[in-house]
């Protein structure tokens, strides 16, 4: 059919967010990713993301590190866990991370790159798979080779963003090397793509033009969990399917911020983890006159001014 992945995204994909996308059709969904060092070190915030529930498999646990001796040990912990997969992010762009040498930075030094594959592969039975981009820049886009080599090194599936390291999260993604790396008749693995996916249409047309085995949802998850239903009614029947209303959509925005209240255990830092949601949903993005509402929201610390400003919005323009 067309699998649907949601991505793994640091602060974005935990238990209540996982599960809410799983409610509305994700057929895989990823951790937050999961520092090595910090794993080998047992540090209580990173053990902790190793949480996962029967009601969310498959579920894959993302690991970063630089060294393949951290990174081998810290998969033999995850796999305790029980993850149907585990994942290893040699995609993550941001300077923390990269400029460390983990992460994208690895796009750097292929040959560590795959000494850390090798090393994740032998040290579990469960599945090992991989996130990664195209290249570290316009000139080093080396993914159609790199495809092969992390094959070899006994991988069971490659997700590929369709950007570079330079690129950031700006510009298009280009799904272009995407196919070219699916299409090679030299790779076996399933191949996910990933980048700018926000539509059923651009789900199709990706599913069709570059023939990739599933599609895996980022940043336009955000605020709209839903985004699964919609993809999948359009795949499946041709139909497009919307929200019923705008109270409803609000409703799964207010039960996604108990949910993380309730994950994190306190009511004000599980309303400011949730304000990255309510900030980008389409729910109140194309309203007009909704920026001083906005500014109100997202400075609201308790849940009662949360959803009263909310509930307020959904009587003022519906």
């Amino acid at each position: 059919m067309y699998p649907l992945y949601l991505a793994p995204m640091e602060d974005v994909t935990d238990p209540a967010f996982r599960l809410l996308c799983k409610q509305f059709g994700a057929d895989r969904v990823y951790t937050e990713f999961v520092n090595a060092d910090a794993l080998v070190r047992s540090v209580n915030s990173t053990m902790r993301k190793l949480t996962i529930s029967d009601e969310e498999r498959p579920v894959a646990i993302q690991i970063y590190g630089r060294e393949p001796d951290s990174m081998a040990e810290a998969a033999k912990i995850v796999a305790e866990a029980r993850p149907d997969f585990i994942d290893i992010n040699f995609g993550c762009p941001v300077k923390k991370v990269a400029g460390k040498g983990a992460g994208a930075g690895l796009l750097r030094d292929v040959p560590k790159m795959l000494s850390i594959t090798r090393a994740v592969v032998d040290a579990v039975t469960i599945p090992v798979t991989v996130k990664t981009r195209l290249g570290w820049n316009d000139e080093e886009k080396i993914i159609t080779t790199l495809a092969e080599q992390l094959q070899d090194c006994g991988i069971q599936a490659l997700t590929i963003h369709g950007r570079t390291r330079a690129q950031m999260y700006s510009g298009e993604a280009d799904w272009s090397l995407i196919g070219e790396v699916k299409n090679n008749p030299r790779i076996h693995i399933p191949i996910i793509g990933n980048g700018d996916v926000t539509t059923p249409e651009r789900a199709k047309e990706c599913f069709e033009r570059y023939g990739v085995d599933a599609v895996m949802i980022g940043r336009g998850s955000f605020g709209r969990p839903w985004i699964f239903r919609e993809i999948k009614t359009y795949l499946e029947t041709g139909e497009r399917w919307t929200p019923p209303s705008m109270k409803w959509q609000v409703e799964i925005l207010k039960q996604h911020v108990l949910r993380s209240i309730e994950w994190i255990g306190d009511e004000r830092k599980g309303i400011v983890h949730s304000r990255r949601h309510f900030a980008a949903s389409p729910v109140f993005k194309s309203l007009p006159d909704f920026r001083p509402t906005r500014i109100e929201m997202l400075r609201a610390d308790t849940l009662a001014e949360l959803f009263r400003i909310m509930d307020e919005a959904v009587e003022r323009y519906s």
